[in-house]
């Protein structure tokens, strides 16, 4: 058997090898490692994959989330709602901004974030909401729409682990996540299901004036050089990395079916254990690209099964084992116990397994087969 890998990623290399590798020489040979011709193919080619009319290319997905926030102008003192379930950055880049972050309860199923509970945290200084697409399944994004709509509030798409998920509205309307809101932001972390070879981001929108905004502030505040008009920063995609986007970009459905196929085969294995809570899906089968396969698992010692699978050549991640509401960085007095019950609860029971394009099936009988005999020994 092949070693097992969170992320596979020279495995799936292998088999985009020469096209990765004539398009990494290209930029070496006409030396445009800075905006580009390649970077410029990629977001047009993001643009019509998403259908959505401006991408932004920046150097990282946090960067692209302060950038979306920085572009719409809020301010200090401005409260935005997210998710207390989720990876620091989303509410790391609202306290850089000195915006004031509110985090509010998740779903125990999806967990995302919790429509009710939205509804709740909204007063007079609020001016945000930030889904995040939390493990590859869009978040409830009409729900959300109409809230924000209601109350006057931009939404910012958190859209780091859901690239390539389709949301369906109650008409039928598929959109892609990142083209719903406002603007949205996205990471090409090497994990992330379109990952580059280094750091990279972008930063999606419809809005053409907002677009105009980002794309100064994402290069000093310039549109003409040496001309700063808005407070901008230097973030930029690189154009190897632009590169290895634009090769891996015509595989990407490829490589989430091959994701959600692996998790059906998980779902399989694990059918009839009544100790482990398989991933639930909510609504059509494109909503979900699973960037993670998480399990939630009851009456076991979830930490126990971590270092036993470890033991035995098993990768696996507790995403996440901290409340943001009980990080040292994000404590606040405002915040009630009694307001984070799922998330409270999720940060006990969930374990993350190896997943990715390259998993087979004697990798995958492996890992279940090892987590069920323990859970039942």
């Amino acid at each position: 058997m092949r070693k097992i890998q969170m992320v596979d990623l020279n495995g799936q290399y292998q088999g985009i090898k020469e096209e990765v590798n004539s398009s990494i020489q290209e930029i070496l040979e006409n030396t445009s490692f800075i905006n580009g011709p390649k970077v410029h193919e990629f977001q047009k080619n993001l643009e019509n994959y998403l259908n959505v009319k401006h991408v932004i290319p920046c150097a990282n997905g946090t960067d692209a989330l302060q950038i979306a926030m920085m572009g719409l102008g809020l301010k200090p003192g401005d409260e935005v709602i997210t998710a207390d379930f989720t990876f620091a950055a989303t509410v790391e880049v609202i306290a850089l901004l000195q915006l004031t972050p509110v985090l509010v309860d998740v779903y125990p199923d999806t967990f995302n974030i919790d429509i009710e509970a939205i509804k709740k945290a909204i007063t007079p200084k609020t001016k945000a909401i930030v889904p995040v697409h939390l493990f590859g399944q869009s978040a409830q994004m009409e729900a959300i729409m109409e809230i924000a709509n209601e109350h006057n509030l931009y939404v910012i798409e958190d859209n780091a682990q859901g690239i390539g998920a389709n949301y369906t509205f109650s008409n039928g309307t598929k959109v892609k996540t990142g083209a719903i809101g406002h603007i949205a932001s996205t990471s090409f972390f090497p994990s992330k299901n379109l990952g580059c070879y280094g750091d990279g981001g972008a930063i999606f929108t419809n809005d053409d004036d907002l677009a105009h905004t980002i794309r100064g502030i994402v290069n000093h505040g310039m549109y003409e050089r040496y001309h700063h008009d808005v407070v901008g920063v230097n973030s930029r995609l690189d154009s190897i990395q632009a590169a290895v986007l634009n090769t891996k970009l015509p595989h990407l459905d490829a490589y989430n079916n091959a994701r959600k196929q692996a998790a059906a085969k998980y779902d399989r294995a694990f059918k009839g254990q009544e100790n482990i809570i398989t991933p639930f899906r909510s609504g059509a089968d494109d909503n979900h690209v699973f960037h993670q396969y998480t399990l939630k698992i009851k009456n076991v010692d979830r930490d126990a099964l971590a270092k036993h699978l470890n033991d035995r050549g098993i990768p696996c991640g507790i995403y996440y084992p901290i409340p943001l509401h009980k990080q040292k960085a994000y404590m606040d007095e405002r915040y009630n116990e009694a307001d984070f019950t799922v998330t409270n609860q999720l940060v006990k029971e969930v374990i993350s397994l190896p997943m990715h394009t390259e998993l087979d099936d004697q990798q995958i009988e492996y890992i279940t087969s090892t987590i069920i005999n323990f859970i039942n020994a």
